[in-house]
């Protein structure tokens, strides 16, 4: 859920005039696949509130946290939104080449990753835990009674592309690990997908380090897996649209805070025991989802991702048409700027309408 650095070619790049995605109000059927962490999960409530929007599943990854700590929190916070009936499928616990001792020897070499989610240092009166995949901590909450579905998150994901082609909406709000082993598992599955929307691809970032908050300025998503992400970059989707470099200028605030929790609901009940005061990554991502009419600034580019285990391990970049290498890297929508009263208006109606926590 964080952010990357830019080549210097954004003059490059041209603006675009019209939403990245299909217009609000037309069906659609959504897998979301993320690293669920914080207790109200309040990123889903976007997408269980409209009714446009079917939900075939939720697909877990290891990032922000271990993969099964977030399933267990996900499958918790249905339970408390009466949502139960949306299957959770298991995914990757592990990166495909990162791993935490290489992560180390990475700091070693070219300096520290402020935000390394389920391998942040352990540490007293902290939750991390970097060397125990498998360990749940107490939920505040209780334990789920839910079980995760059964099968492998990619079979379902490659599943729901061939029963429903181009229909399928992929939201990606965690690494990339999933969607990349579906797509090396079948060739077919991005282009029978209808579009992806991921959380990350942060650009211009590297001097936010020095003049602003380090770990928002942190692509961590891209970071904690490249490989998965420069394959899932360079799939022939129909559409890509990125919405991390956004993602950061758009902030809960205690006004925001107050009226979320002007109406009681199970969503302000856990917003209210567990604040969210952070950027709204995930929250944005799944908005703009539903509503890509909250794009109010969005440019055009070829993306991918640096794998060479350097000092750039893990960077995004971009080209103009003119300039990109055409390794196999896919046009990507950026998104630049949102709405941003519009956004928190519609978020805060999510929040509180009954249709989220009913089918």
């Amino acid at each position: 859920m964080r952010r990357s650095w830019l080549a210097g070619l954004m003059l490059g790049l041209l603006p675009l005039s019209g939403p990245a995605v299909s217009a609000a109000g037309s069906p659609q059927l959504v897998i979301y696949d993320n690293d669920f962490s914080g207790a109200a999960c309040d990123d889903i409530l976007p997408l269980l509130a409209d009714p446009t929007v079917t939900v075939l599943g939720f697909t877990m990854v290891s990032g922000d946290s271990w993969r099964d700590e977030g399933a267990a929190t996900l499958l918790r916070a249905l339970e408390i939104y009466h949502r139960g009936e949306i299957p959770v499928y298991l995914g990757a616990v592990f990166p495909l080449v990162n791993r935490p001792a290489r992560m180390r020897a990475w700091e070693g070499l070219y300096g520290k990753i402020p935000w390394k989610g389920a391998w942040n240092d352990a540490a007293p009166g902290q939750p991390w835990h970097p060397d125990d995949p498998a360990l749940i901590p107490p939920l505040d909450e209780g334990s789920p009674q839910l079980k995760p579905a059964a099968g492998r998150a990619v079979d379902f994901m490659i599943e729901a592309v061939h029963a429903h082609p181009h229909e399928v909406t992929i939201i990606a709000a965690g690494p990339l690990t999933n969607i990349a082993l579906a797509i090396a598992q079948d060739p077919d599955f991005a282009g029978l997908a209808k579009q992806l929307i991921f959380m990350g691809g942060l650009l211009g970032t590297n001097l936010g380090q020095v003049t602003g908050d380090a770990d928002f300025n942190s692509d961590f998503n891209i970071i904690f897996d490249p490989e998965a992400a420069h394959i899932t970059l360079t799939a022939p989707w129909a559409m890509i649209t990125s919405v991390g470099n956004v993602s950061n200028d758009v902030l809960m605030t205690p006004d925001i805070t107050r009226r979320l929790l002007a109406k009681t609901t199970p969503a302000s009940g856990q917003l209210a025991k567990h604040p969210w005061t952070l950027p709204m990554w995930d929250q944005l991502t799944t908005a703009i989802a539903v509503d890509p009419a909250i794009i109010t600034r969005q440019v055009s580019a070829y993306m991918d991702v640096e794998i060479d285990h350097g000092l750039h391990y893990g960077t995004t970049h971009v080209w103009p048409a003119t300039l990109a290498p055409h390794l196999g890297e896919q046009k990507v929508t950026i998104v630049l700027a949102v709405d941003q009263p519009r956004f928190f208006r519609d978020y805060i109606a999510a929040a509180q309408s009954e249709s989220a926590y009913s089918r």
